[in-house]
């Protein structure tokens, strides 16, 4: 499937490297797609998880009040220190009185009791509680002004240009929002980085110290691909909703602020996620180091540089059109050692039914060190034999 380009490429047609799924159709292969649906929202983003192809998408970057979506950046950092050994599930947390007096939504902690990492977790994730969110913040940072810090700290890291948090829970503040597509880069994270975590976001009800409370996001019981992922509201920021699903293989993210009531919150991501999966498909191209061209390479320790993608690459078309996608390579034409694995090469440009759709980097899929001063030397008089003709 891959294609050699040697020493002077200008451009090389490799063929996606799946099987079409889609058949023409009735119409000749023109690609008609519906308009999104209107949303009655402030602002909204549908997009693929895994190719993060943006499908739909109103004000995405409009700086809104994030209310308890906010808690999504709250246990990504736990997620974080998890995965690092910092903390451990099983660790328990002694309950500050600041934690147990805040207002709003609650998980109902006393105060001086000690609840473990994973109970609280819960609290957050399922019963959006703000008095388990400002526990872990006081015992991962001390405070929930010093865990802010952390949260900045990630969302810069994870390219949220757009937001900025203050507190953990989501109360109102003038320097704490974010945006729908900032939103959406945080639950892809969430979702790829932490699977093991991510399935408390599909459990419809928690119960602790004999108080059962349900999850907010009433898709889970509406649809079964549905399986997170968080809810928020207040008066400034109105309704708001996060929402995965997965049908197949393919995964969505939906990102609805500012509706009217959790009615509506709910009935606008379903419209969107099923926009999605109505009118589009997604597919694994290539998988991670997947030889997609191999160039020339001059003067370095071996002939030949392998070019490709560091990660798996996906791609998301309007269903049915799979086969009209094309792709076309460009190298760079002189490559010279020493190169470091990651480097841009070129470049990866994909047409659909004829018309730019969109193109990706081409990266070294090694590290090609300077060769021996005999390769060096024989590479240089090659060069100029070429040269001259």
């Amino acid at each position: 499937m891959s294609e050699g380009a040697e020493a002077n490429p200008s451009a090389v047609t490799v063929a996606p490297a799946v099987t079409p799924v889609a058949t023409p159709t009735a119409d000749g292969g023109k690609i008609l797609i519906p308009d999104p649906p209107v949303v009655a929202g402030t602002s909204f983003i549908l997009e693929d998880f895994n190719s993060g192809k943006v499908l739909a998408e109103k004000e995405a970057d409009t700086r809104v009040a994030p209310a308890s979506l906010t808690k999504v950046m709250t246990v990504y950092v736990i997620f974080n220190e998890l995965s690092k050994g910092h903390l451990k599930l099983d660790e328990m947390v002694t309950i500050s009185d600041n934690a147990w007096k805040t207002q709003g939504s609650r998980m109902f902690v006393d105060v001086n009791k000690q609840v473990s990492v994973e109970d609280l977790l819960q609290g957050v994730i399922i019963q959006s509680g703000n008095d388990a969110s400002v526990a872990l913040a006081e015992h991962v940072a001390g405070d929930e002004a010093t865990f802010a810090n952390l949260m900045n700290q990630h969302a810069a890291r994870l390219g949220m240009k757009d937001t900025h948090f203050t507190n953990s829970m989501g109360l109102p503040s003038p320097d704490h929002y974010s945006t729908a597509r900032d939103l959406a880069k945080l639950t892809r994270a969430v979702i790829s980085e932490f699977p093991q975590y991510y399935r408390w976001d599909s459990q419809k009800e928690f119960t602790y110290n004999k108080i059962t409370q349900p999850n907010r996001n009433l898709l889970l019981w509406r649809d079964p691909s549905v399986d997170g992922v968080k809810t928020g509201h207040t008066e400034e920021a109105g309704y708001c909703m996060i929402a995965s699903a997965k049908r197949n293989d393919m995964r969505l993210i939906s990102v609805v602020m500012g509706t009217k009531s959790p009615i509506a919150r709910a009935n606008e991501s379903q419209s969107l996620l099923n926009y999605g999966f109505r009118f589009y498909e997604t597919h694994r191209l290539y998988t991670a180091k997947q030889t997609l061209s191999e160039p020339k390479i001059w003067k370095g320790d071996i002939d030949k540089l392998p070019v490709g993608f560091i990660e798996d690459f996906y791609v998301t078309v309007p269903i049915r059109h799979f086969n009209d996608l094309k792709a076309e390579i460009t190298v760079d034409p002189k490559i010279m050692a020493p190169i470091t694995e990651g480097t841009v090469m070129g470049k990866v440009v994909f047409t659909l039914g004829g018309a730019p759709y969109f193109e990706k980097p081409l990266v070294a899929l090694k590290t090609v060190n300077t060769g021996s001063i005999f390769q060096r030397l024989y590479d240089q008089i090659l060069m100029m034999v070429m040269r001259h003709g």
